[in-house]
């Protein structure tokens, strides 16, 4: 089955083709982050906009990159939610029009779900069960995943979500967006020794999440190094390793209790955050020691893209799973209300 997929959840347009037999075929994916970078976050009347503008160039590329013709297409999978609801509505009703007229089936998609089995589409993906972190900049979830769409929420944020704190933590240094690649890259040059940052919620047991606190601890450590004249290029650096490092450690706690929980000894992550390579190194070290693996997709793959849609609605089409045809985005939809495959 070859399957078109749309993803345009928020400030990425992301088009794939994935055939159940070959594979993934082609995808590309335009990113706003230039757009929305001058306002220090994502402007939904703006993103929405550009993914009218961009979403139908975008698929002629990649059917002509894929060398499959419209007549070739199968099924449509789009993102259905969570996400914001104008960007959603760009996607659904693309996704509708084309199933309408090519005459085949659509599936609307999890937008996390998608996250969470984009490591599938590796050459080694992990196999059911595992334990997934699901960090982005709209979700920090644990989720205990024994098959497609049979999932047990372990622990979310109860505020911030990870890649949330990156941006706003980011902002307050006077960095660019979004803000974990370029927190990512000055940390690389801060001292570990200058400051310690705390890990909220990790003296306490269960798997929540909180970043709230750790963003009100970086404001004032600026602003603290601003009154006593010491806010240098040196501190900055200083700060962004702190925090970086407070994030990374506190997700490491939380998903080595997750494995510990539910005595899995596979962990996924998933989502933007899952590219910063500090976070990476920390939980191979963490599932080394537990005798466990760890597995993530390529860079690529970790932000939103067209490539995780196409294959998680692929394997729910394949399973006798469609929509009817309606635009009926899900901006707020929790994971676990998902059938099972």
């Amino acid at each position: 089955m070859k399957v078109l997929g749309i993803e345009t959840s928020c400030d990425e347009t992301g088009i794939a083709v994935y055939d159940s037999e070959l594979g993934l075929q082609a995808h590309a994916l335009f990113s706003q982050v230039d757009i929305h970078a001058e306002y220090g976050g994502v402007v939904p009347e703006l993103a929405s906009r550009d993914h009218v503008r961009r979403i139908l160039p975008l698929i002629d590329s990649v059917l002509a990159s894929a060398g499959v013709a419209k007549s070739d297409i199968e099924a449509i999978a789009y993102t259905r939610g969570p996400g914001l609801i104008g960007a959603l509505m760009v996607g659904a009703a693309v996704a509708q029009a084309l199933a309408f007229v090519w005459k085949v089936p659509t599936i609307g998609v999890h937008h996390m779900e998608g996250h969470l089995l984009a490591p599938m589409l590796e050459a080694v993906p992990p196999a059911f069960p595992f334990v997934a972190l699901l960090v982005s900049g709209g979700h920090t979830q644990l989720v205990a995943v024994n098959g497609m769409g049979d999932y047990e929420l372990l622990g979310e944020s109860v505020d911030d979500a990870a890649g949330e704190a990156f941006d706003k933590a980011a902002k307050m240094l006077g960095l660019g967006y979004p803000g974990g690649p370029v927190i990512a890259k000055l940390a690389a040059q801060g001292n570990a020794a200058r400051y310690r940052f705390p890990r909220p919620m990790t003296d306490r047991p269960g798997l929540d999440f909180s970043f709230s606190g750790l963003k009100t601890y970086t404001l004032n450590t600026t602003i603290e190094a601003k009154e006593n004249d010491t806010f240098d290029q040196q501190t900055q650096a200083d700060i962004a390793f702190a925090f970086q490092e407070a994030v990374v450690e506190t997700l490491a706690i939380k998903c080595r209790r997750a494995l510990q929980q539910t005595n899995m000894n596979t962990l996924v992550i998933a989502g933007g955050v899952s590219a910063n390579l500090a976070l990476r190194k920390r939980l191979e070290a963490v599932v080394a020691k537990l005798g466990a693996q760890v597995f993530y997709a390529r860079p690529e793959f970790c932000t939103d893209n067209g490539a995780m849609i196409a294959y998680a609605g692929c394997q729910r089409l394949l399973a006798g799973q469609s929509d009817s045809l309606g635009i009926k985005p899900k901006p707020r939809w929790p994971m676990t209300e998902l059938s099972k495959v």
